[in-house]
């Protein structure tokens, strides 16, 4: 399969999180404002930081009071992930020079990973499957951009539009990346301690909760998987 043909096969592949991702989109450009950001400060954000959960929660503390420490901090763990798709991903880009490697890491989200990993998986040899890569996650990139642009050009003249509840869309996508992700007993655990912990914590200021519950459910499915692993290894003896 040629360069062209990997890359717009990437994009085709990307539509359905593209979707997902313009309604909420709008709706991060339409808060900014109201958080006190100006619109060259909003634009910036998604091109320099180009991370939609974080730049929510970094809008929500803003919007707090909260300290820039806080912010930093808050929004790195939330971020943290991000090395465990970078270390997924990595067999498969280590041999590419660094002006791949580079934009290839600051565009990896969530939606390209669920996609790109997939087409990792597949069998064929083809060599161009970074052209893959770069359509996806190009793709989103530019797509979340014009959704920012859209919210703060258009946001303000629309009343209440964040009370629509448009950002279901973005949650129905990570619910179609994240479950069927969830193969072995360690991973459905994870994600099920995870989302308990993040209901019980919903209250917990600055966001706490959502790092708490993203601690929680690595550090259960990291011991089932070492379990798991253990009770191989005896049964192998």
């Amino acid at each position: 399969m040629s360069r062209s043909h990997e890359f717009l096969n990437g994009v085709r592949d990307m539509v359905p999180m593209l979707m997902g991702a313009v309604p909420f989109g709008i709706i991060f450009g339409t808060l900014a404002g109201a958080a006190g950001l100006s619109a060259w400060q909003a634009i910036g954000m998604s091109l320099l930081v180009f991370a939609g959960s974080a730049q929510f929660i970094a809008l929500s503390l803003i919007g707090g009071g909260a300290g820039m420490a806080v912010v930093l901090l808050t929004t790195f763990v939330v971020n943290l992930r991000h090395a465990l798709y970078s270390a997924t991903l990595q067999p498969f880009v280590r041999h590419l020079p660094t002006r791949w490697r580079v934009p290839l890491a600051f565009w990896l989200t969530d939606e390209a990973f669920a996609v790109v990993q997939h087409r990792y998986a597949e069998p064929d040899a083809s060599p161009f499957k970074h052209w893959y890569y770069l359509g996806a996650a190009l793709a989103m990139y530019l797509n979340w951009q014009l959704s920012t642009l859209v919210g703060v050009a258009f946001g303000q003249a629309v009343p209440n539009l964040a009370g629509w509840g448009l950002d279901f869309a973005m949650i129905a996508t990570f619910v179609g990346i994240v479950v069927p992700m969830l193969r072995n007993r360690p991973q459905v655990a994870a994600a099920l301690v995870a989302a308990v912990v993040a209901l019980l914590a919903h209250a917990w200021p600055y966001k706490l909760g959502l790092m708490a519950a993203a601690l929680a459910g690595i550090v259960v499915g990291v011991w089932l998987e070492r379990s798991a692993d253990a009770e191989l290894d005896e049964e192998t003896a």
